[in-house]
């Protein structure tokens, strides 16, 4: 996966899980930040790919959650 100046998507990592969820909470990760852990084999994957940290995400950024919701149904 190629980033330069064209490629706008946010990376992460690599980083450790409470670390990433009190990123998370407190709003400085999204859905669409690229992240990077031992968990991913040190590949860099979407957050949106990874279920607990989506749940928590939800959790923490509920009208957010349903408006990606309502997005992604369009």
């Amino acid at each position: 996966m190629s980033h330069g100046w064209f490629h706008t998507t946010k990376r992460i990592g690599p980083i450790s899980e409470p670390e990433m969820l009190l990123r998370i909470d407190r709003g400085k990760i999204s859905p669409e930040t690229l992240v990077q852990s031992t968990k991913t084999r040190q590949r860099w994957v979407p957050m949106s790919t990874i279920e607990p940290a989506m749940r928590r995400w939800k959790a923490s950024h509920p009208n957010e959650a349903g408006d990606a919701a309502h997005g992604q149904a369009s």
